[in-house]
């Protein structure tokens, strides 16, 4: 008997927006590989929908919201819940504590939840005062209304074991190691300083431009990462770009090859989150081998123990670790091959995909178990495969290639 997940809380499927929506575009497809119907919910305009590499069997559901910056979670989220208890899966796996305020109604309908919690929201600076209490306040529901919950680290499995006593599985993401790739934009491999982030306040956005006019007086500064909505951040990135022909400002990459690219060849990767467990870019820049220069917090030291220079979060002690790393081949190698060796090791795509699988399973109802089919190739990039469409007299076909509207 067929088995039905829903994937809440993301951009969608096939989207390219961040961490989460990377891990969906590869565990959807593990998933249908190994008997599920998986369907995500998407938000309009934010998917690539004639993606080659898009997997025909995942359902796409396009749910509707205000796409702002404090109500996009939110609102998206309200209706994705409202459309998963009428479609009643199996069981939901959603991802952002904001979508906390949708669980009761969730359990209500007796669907069992999976609650990927993300990082510590109520703490980043990007939110104002309410948001923090929205997001606190979702959390709360969360640890209440929330069947299993995912850590992506110890860290902050720690963090809600002492803050809401709650208990879980902890998970963390996944990297792809690329093959042989050019070195791109003309650059020089080796010689080059590189920033991956979105433009919000606790990632050290603003410290590391403020190093980087510094970097860029002997080498070449690659950002790449937007605020989304624009602002400061994007304003003095643009500024600093057209002011320093050393400098180059990107903004967001969606091809997933030239972001591969700029990691593996970097001299210098800055990684300046503070906020959160496991990285997504953090996980795939190690992949990719690049030296990196991390903020020094408890979670970059989780996740990439030796093999990485750590900095307090100031522009001038940035500025001295990249320049040092810039201009020390040796140590950029052994640094670059320790994180990839790490990456192998702790994060590859194929093993993440089957805990989520584990733990999914864990909720199924007893007669619809069933043997677990093997994903032989899955965990890596989607493939696209012939559509297997399922009717049953309580839910909608699941698995058809077009986006449905709610």
């Amino acid at each position: 008997m067929a088995r039905h997940v829903a994937i809440l809380g993301t951009r969608g499927y096939p989207s390219y927006y961040g961490g989460f929506e990377t891990l969906v575009r590869t565990l959807a497809p593990y998933l249908a590989d190994t008997g599920w119907d998986v369907s995500v919910y998407s938000r309009p305009g934010a998917t690539v929908d004639d993606d080659p590499a898009r997997d025909l069997r995942i359902q796409s559901i396009v749910s509707r919201g205000l796409d702002t910056q404090s109500l996009s979670t939110l609102s998206f989220g309200a209706t994705s819940a409202l459309s998963t208890v009428r479609r009643r899966p199996d069981v939901a796996l959603i991802m952002n504590v904001a979508n906390g305020f949708w669980l009761p109604f969730l359990r209500a309908a007796r669907i069992p939840t999976v609650v990927n919690v993300d990082g510590i929201e109520w703490e980043r600076e990007k939110w104002g005062a309410n948001a923090r209490r929205a997001f606190r306040l979702g959390a709360k529901l969360t640890a209440t209304h929330g069947t299993s919950l995912i850590f992506d680290s110890v860290g902050i499995a720690d963090r809600w074991q002492t803050g809401f006593g709650r208990d879980g599985t902890t998970i963390a993401y996944g990297g792809t190691v690329p093959g042989v790739l050019d070195v791109p934009l003309g650059l020089t491999s080796g010689k080059y300083a590189l920033l991956v982030s979105r433009f919000v306040p606790e990632n050290t956005v603003d410290e590391f431009l403020e190093a980087a006019s510094v970097i860029a007086e002997k080498h070449d500064v690659v950002l790449v990462g937007s605020s989304g909505y624009g602002g400061e951040l994007d304003a003095k990135a643009e500024k600093l770009a057209a002011e320093n022909t050393r400098v180059r400002w990107l903004g967001h990459v969606h091809d997933d090859q030239q972001l591969f690219a700029l990691w593996r060849h970097a001299g210098a990767y800055f990684h300046g989150h503070s906020v959160g467990g496991t990285n997504p870019a953090l996980v795939q820049a190690m992949a990719c081998g690049a030296p990196t220069v991390a903020r020094d917090t408890v979670f970059n030291r989780e996740v990439l123990g030796d093999n990485a220079v750590f900095v307090p979060p100031t522009a001038p002690e940035i500025a001295a670790a990249v320049t040092a790393l810039l201009e020390a081949p040796t140590v950029q190698q052994r640094l670059g091959a320790g994180a990839e060796e790490r990456a192998r090791h702790h994060y590859s795509w194929d093993s993440i995909c089957e805990q989520y699988d584990t733990l999914l399973r864990r909720h199924l109802p007893r007669e619809i178990t069933g043997p677990r089919i093997s994903a032989v190739g899955s965990g890596t990039t989607p493939r696209s495969h012939t559509v297997r469409t399922r009717v049953t007299a309580d839910r909608p076909a699941v698995g058809a290639p077009t986006a449905t509207a709610l």
